[in-house]
């Protein structure tokens, strides 16, 4: 097959296939895909031009890994001009930025789950055992690279390059009937988050779920544990904890750099929320939801947020046990604490004769001191708190919060007032005053 590579990625391959020279070197995966589509596969954080490679090793063959060989083969024969490299005991693997171009090296492997939604045992294996691990058939092919022909295309500053297409699932024929298709028909049972792979493929590519795929769902989904009541009796579904941390970094690539409407739109339609919470999959104010805490973040001039923990948040803000959920997830600590503290305003906000409406200073007060952050406060917005607060909630967020003593410390002190904790007791003092003149 004729491919089409620029200079650079064509250099970066060169590299590689000598350093593992005689061992077979493929380009695997999404590269793959994406050239078939004419375009380069670039990482979603950096916007950089990433390949994905397999070399394929003896099982007998003893030693470290062969992607690590290559890996410190490549470190000392480039010295300083390899931008990065970084070894990953734990899997064979090893990243690479030859000249702005991102390697992932891995070394050809086999997996197997000992049991539904478990992380994966490994073992080194065949290039089509490596093919057959992966999750659809769009990315279970591969272009087997030959030295002579880099060499070659090299040499003759060529763009393009033949090279053997290796594709056993039928991915290039399903490419061009722009439809998504799982391997086998347990691939979803190994491993349901999947499906959120799916979504962001059909939202960044165009691609529709085949119909043998979308039944696959509905039966994993109908026999998986968090359906079942006396799994978490009382309790909100949830996911195995094995899958927590899969299923965040899926959903993270999903807000932060996929089409995110057109994509939990589609898990939607799938019945894939369920993988988070059942209440979600019935929630069909979630996108107005998620443009308003953008809107008000910006609105309130607060300090940016990475996209997607941001708009996680506005996603798991109306759940009734958020914090739950973003444990299972194990979401990052900044976030767990923004939605504890959204679990304590609603419960101050809910408290039996609480009067709303009477005093911004007494709103202020409970909001500053209580440790609420403007985030927090937000997520509280976008989750629909009862209608005789939202207006002082959202006069504390863009106006309240910034109002100071009409009279400043220095003034007080040139007008004889000592300093001292006094003198920051008469400045909230009136503070108060001032805020108590707001209209709610």
């Amino acid at each position: 097959m004729l491919i089409q590579l620029e200079p650079p990625l064509r250099r970066a391959l060169q590299l590689v296939v000598e350093a593992a020279a005689p061992l077979p070197v493929a380009l695997v995966g999404g590269a793959v895909r994406d050239l078939l589509l004419h375009r380069v596969h670039r990482d979603p954080w950096r916007g950089l031009p990433d390949l994905d490679l397999v070399v394929e090793q003896s099982s007998a063959e003893e030693g470290p890994p062969a992607a690590h060989r290559i890996a410190r083969q490549l470190a000392e024969r480039l010295g300083p001009s390899l931008r990065r490299c970084q070894l990953h005991e734990e899997f064979g693997t090893a990243e690479l930025n030859i000249d702005g171009v991102l390697l992932d090296l891995a070394t050809a492997r086999r997996e197997w789950y000992k049991e539904p939604g478990a992380n994966p045992s490994v073992r080194y294996g065949s290039l089509a055992d490596d093919l057959a691990r992966r999750d659809l058939s769009i990315n279970a092919i591969a272009l087997l690279l030959d030295a002579e022909q880099l060499e070659q295309a090299e040499a003759a500053h060529a763009d393009a390059l033949e090279s053997q297409l290796l594709d056993p699932f039928g991915g290039r024929e399903d490419l061009a009937a722009r439809r998504l298709r799982f391997l086998h028909g347990h691939s979803l049972e190994d491993d349901p988050t999947r499906i959120v792979r799916a979504a962001r493929y059909s939202a960044r590519l165009g691609l529709e779920l085949a119909p043998e795929a979308l039944a696959q769902w509905q039966r994993t989904l109908a026999a998986w544990p968090w359906r079942r009541a006396e799994v978490n009796p009382g309790g909100s579904p949830g996911v195995p904890p094995s899958l927590g941390s899969r299923l965040r970094k899926e959903l993270e690539l999903l807000l932060g750099r996929e089409p995110w409407p057109r994509a939990l739109e589609l898990l939607q339609h799938w019945q894939a929320l369920e993988l988070l919470d059942s209440s979600l999959q019935h929630d069909l104010s979630w996108r107005q939801r998620l443009r308003w805490a953008q809107r008000l973040l910006a609105l309130a001039q607060l300090p940016p947020w990475p996209q997607e923990q941001w708009l996680m948040l506005a996603l798991l803000a109306p759940l009734a046990d958020p914090v739950a959920l973003a444990d299972q997830l194990q979401l990052p600590h900044r976030s767990q604490q923004s939605l504890r503290g959204l679990v304590r305003l609603r419960h101050w906000l809910a408290e039996p004769g609480l009067e709303p409406g009477a005093s911004p200073a007494q709103l202020s007060l409970v909001l500053e001191r209580g440790g609420l952050s403007p985030e927090v406060v937000i997520l509280a917005l976008v989750s629909r708190p009862p209608g005789v607060w939202r207006r002082g909630l959202l006069r504390w967020l863009l106006r309240w919060r910034c109002l100071a003593s009409p009279i400043s410390a220095r003034q007080l002190m040139e007008a004889g007032y000592p300093a001292g904790p006094a003198l920051g007791e008469k400045l909230r003092q009136l503070r108060r005053q001032r805020l108590d003149q707001e209209r709610w």
